[in-house]
């Protein structure tokens, strides 16, 4: 039989020392976990004597305590009278926010704008602050979208539009979408609705649309695709960790998924980026905490190291920034079977070393998507359309050899239209899903791509595009955008498999 503790009991342990946490109505001893905690000891420490389920469970995949603790680190329970005294003291130290409004209808909901400001609403403040957050002044993250509107329309007349057909494939032919529109992996959806990564599944299934899931998802695998429809197409994205045997367990859990299509591996993230949103947000939450201490608790605090940061930050504990083309795609192929597509290039000498790749070893990477991690990584960085310009005037003979996605700054069915014509297969969007969640749930997301979707279609026929295979650069005027993109010369040795790195400007 389980040991009984009481809040009193439980309380005395929150130091480096010794440090208990309530998750669940359990009582764990997390002492020993502390020094390899991915976010650091310190937001252990500040909820250590307390519970912290409230804390834990939207960001924390089931699982997680079996995965990392040891059976002993379970000391048993705590007493229910117990127990509610300390969720009294959470709530005391985390006080909810200002009772949300409810929202309102979806169908009254006409844009993506109108859905992210509604999100706002009703999503945490830490949940906010993640998700909306990018790298330093958020410049990538504004151009991302702002480019598009710098491409012109150029629509055609006397064509025959009663339908517009938006069926495309992807991998080589080897799979079919209902539309060319995807999500791309967009970590912590349970930060914004219980209904998770799963939910976003279901909201994009009637649009048979593709949904790659982050590495860092708030469900495990299995749940995210446990009520997938039948025909419906997974990516499971890779951060490569330090420890390659953890990356080679999931890379065999996610071999016995037949709903997984692809391996995403993301490139853009070796180290975590700088997002002021997420981490103030932590040190509001941090002030809040320490707060409702005690002084002997908070003389306590006093001698612990200064490593409290942001959920972005705690993510990227353990990934690996020793990649290489050498090295890392040879590591990758021997344990995965599934395509590869490679996430975060944001150069035509990468598009092209990857494609030169593709020739080299058959079967391996398949696509690349052209991405600056939606501006959360390095600011300044170039927006696809750009990188997606570059490949059209320094290697064109890329997009014969690989698939080449995209995602970033999309807001509009007709931002979705103009990438395809420059070139992309498919097109993705983060942030709009995981507003989609936080505004309805899975009906939220069923409404953003309800939103895109009709745009697409609308767009489509309003150009006089019958089909996605129709689309391409005659719809389009870019030459705003061209004389702004990298003007340095192609760059490229074309005699062999890799550029060189001593390349002149």
């Amino acid at each position: 039989m389980a040991k009984v503790f009481s809040a009193e009991e439980v309380a005395k342990h929150n130091t480096a020392e010794s440090c208990w946490v309530v998750l669940h109505g359990a009582v764990y001893d997390v002492t020993e976990f502390l020094p390899s905690h991915p976010g650091g000891s310190r937001i252990i420490l500040q909820l250590a004597g307390r519970d912290a389920t409230a804390e834990f469970d939207p960001i924390h995949p089931p699982g997680t305590l079996e995965d990392n603790l040891p059976p002993t680190a379970k000391l048993g329970i705590v007493d229910p009278e117990s127990l509610k005294k300390l969720q009294r003291q959470s709530n005391t130290a985390n006080p909810a926010q200002e009772a949300a409004r409810p929202p309102p209808p979806l169908h009254h909901l006409l844009n993506l704008d109108e859905i992210e400001a509604v999100a706002k609403t009703q999503v945490s403040k830490k949940c906010w602050a993640y998700y909306f957050s990018a790298a330093d002044d958020l410049i990538s993250k504004t151009y991302n979208n702002t480019v598009y509107r710098s491409i012109l329309l150029r629509p055609r007349v006397f064509v025959d539009v009663t339908k517009a057909d938006t069926t495309t494939s992807i991998l080589g032919g080897a799979f079919k979408l209902a539309t060319p529109l995807y999500v791309s992996p967009a970590a912590m959806a349970r930060l914004a609705h219980p209904d998770g990564e799963a939910g976003i599944a279901k909201g994009i299934s009637r649009f048979g649309a593709m949904q790659l899931v982050s590495h860092n998802a708030s469900m495990s695998p299995e749940q995210i695709v446990a009520d997938a429809k039948p025909d419906q197409i997974f990516g499971w994205q890779l951060y490569v960790q330090n420890a390659r045997a953890k990356s080679e367990a999931m890379l065999a859990r996610i071999a016995k998924l037949p709903q997984y299509k692809c391996i995403v591996l993301t490139l853009d993230a070796p180290v975590p980026s700088k997002r002021e949103h997420d981490e103030k947000a932590a040190l509001e939450a941090e002030l809040l905490i320490e707060a409702s201490k005690s002084e002997e608790e908070k003389e306590k605090a006093k001698k612990r190291p200064d490593s409290n940061s942001g959920v972005g930050q705690q993510l990227f504990f353990g990934t690996a920034a020793d990649l290489t083309w050498d090295t890392t795609l040879p590591w990758l192929a021997k344990h995965t079977k599934l395509p590869i597509v490679l996430k975060g290039i944001q150069t035509h000498e990468d598009v092209y070393l990857a494609a030169q790749y593709a020739k080299k070893h058959p079967g391996t990477v398949k696509a690349v998507i052209l991405s600056n991690h939606g501006g959360r990584s390095l600011d300044t960085a170039p927006p696809a359309v750009h990188t997606l310009l570059e490949c059209k005037k320094y290697c064109p003979e890329v997009f014969d050899i690989i698939e080449i996605w995209v995602d970033g700054g999309i807001r509009r069915g007709t931002d979705v239209v103009k990438a395809l014509c420059l070139g992309a297969k498919a097109v993705g969007v983060g942030r709009a899903a995981l507003y989609g969640l936080g505004a309805g749930g899975w009906k939220g997301v069923e409404r953003t791509f309800e939103i895109l979707q009709g745009e697409i279609q609308t767009c489509m026929k309003m150009m006089g595009a019958k089909d996605i295979s129709e689309l391409g650069p005659r719809f389009i005027n870019s030459r705003m955008v061209e004389r702004d993109i990298f003007d340095g010369g192609a760059g490229l040795d074309r005699t062999g498999l890799w550029t060189s790195r001593a390349a002149k400007l």
